[in-house]
């Protein structure tokens, strides 16, 4: 019987540590979750620390910001980049199955007119190349969480992320210095004039059904599209390499959190606009129209494409002796 009252004994000695232990265990929390309370009250009231940092937020230990400024990104600029990439894609694709491409009316001339300089070809591709891979790389670091992760493995996607981030940051620079040359060079070719509100009223001549069937409007060195194209990706193309000199040397700028997250709504927005335009300006000088992929190849036209699509500035060019052929 003395060792039965012993085990019981036991059994209960060590119950009665169990339920101190845990007791003790919950006091020690409350207690932590007390100091967390009154140091996160302490911090939003705007308490300051100290740091051997000099930037000029080196005081605050913490940032407080508009949640909602990140459910902005999260629902509706990653979809809309997605969008504007694959969606511009498939209208077009659609459009071009119904409406056709805009052809030759006369075929080629077999004569070749020279429109671009290769200075010019080359600063286009500067901006081009790095543009498109900043897209696509782009759509990977803003949507890809939430279009492409839950189909790929960690390691993969973890691969894929880090590759576009490394692609992103290297190829943002060569972008920014196309951007400043085509902008700087090509803006006094770029100035709207009164014959381009009738380029518009017709799409360009480029529908090929209905009343719009036919139609040739007027058009520069460049055509009102052409513009609009260029004045867009000169606007957008500054906020987006401001805010991305923001986010790309955050050492040098020093910004607050507020202020990096501004310039990333920023920068998104902007590749929106750019990303929708590029695809437009991509169909139109690969597919839709006949011969325009010519000119930022070798810098020549064909002349029936000039007097189709240019037809002011081909008489121009011939009007002041400056009209020359590829030999």
């Amino acid at each position: 019987m003395n060792k039965w009252f012993k085990h019981i004994g036991l059994a209960i000695a060590l119950l009665f540590s169990a339920v101190c232990i845990a007791n003790g265990g919950d006091e020690l929390a409350n207690q932590v979750q007390q100091s967390d309370a009154k140091i996160w009250a302490q911090l939003k009231d705007g308490a300051t620390g100290y740091t051997t940092s000099q930037s000029e937020f080196h005081a605050q230990p913490i940032n407080t910001y508009d949640l909602r400024v990140l459910e902005l990104r999260s629902d509706w600029l990653a979809p809309a980049l997605m969008a504007a990439l694959f969606g511009m894609i498939i209208i077009f694709v659609l459009f071009i199955k119904v409406n056709g491409i805009s052809k030759l009316h006369h075929g080629f001339s077999g004569k070749l007119v020279h429109r671009w300089s290769k200075f010019d070809v080359s600063i286009h591709w500067l901006g081009a190349i790095p543009c498109l891979l900043l897209i696509l790389t782009g759509l990977t670091l803003l949507a890809g969480r939430f279009f492409f992760q839950p189909w790929l493995g960690e390691g993969i996607w973890e691969a894929i992320v880090y590759g576009a981030k490394q692609i992103h940051d290297v190829m943002a620079i060569p972008f920014m210095i196309g951007w400043a040359l085509m902008t700087t060079l090509w803006a006094k070719n770029q100035l709207p004039k009164m014959y381009d509100v009738k380029w518009f009223l017709v799409v360009g001549g480029y529908i090929n059904f209905g009343p719009f069937k036919g139609k040739h409007p007027d058009a520069g060195f460049a055509n009102a599209g052409e513009k609009m194209w260029f004045w867009a990706f000169a606007l957008f193309g500054l906020v987006i390499s401001a805010s991305g000199m923001l986010l790309l040397f955050p050492n040098l700028f020093e910004p607050s959190r507020t202020l990096s997250l501004i310039a990333l709504v920023l920068h998104s927005v902007s590749a929106i606009v750019i990303c929708a335009f590029s695809i437009v300006h991509i169909f139109m000088a690969t597919v839709m129209s006949e011969g325009g992929m010519e000119c930022m190849v070798s810098g020549y036209c064909d002349e029936n494409w000039a007097t189709q699509h240019h037809n002011l500035w081909y008489d121009e060019i011939k009007a002041n002796g400056t009209l020359t052929y590829k030999e």
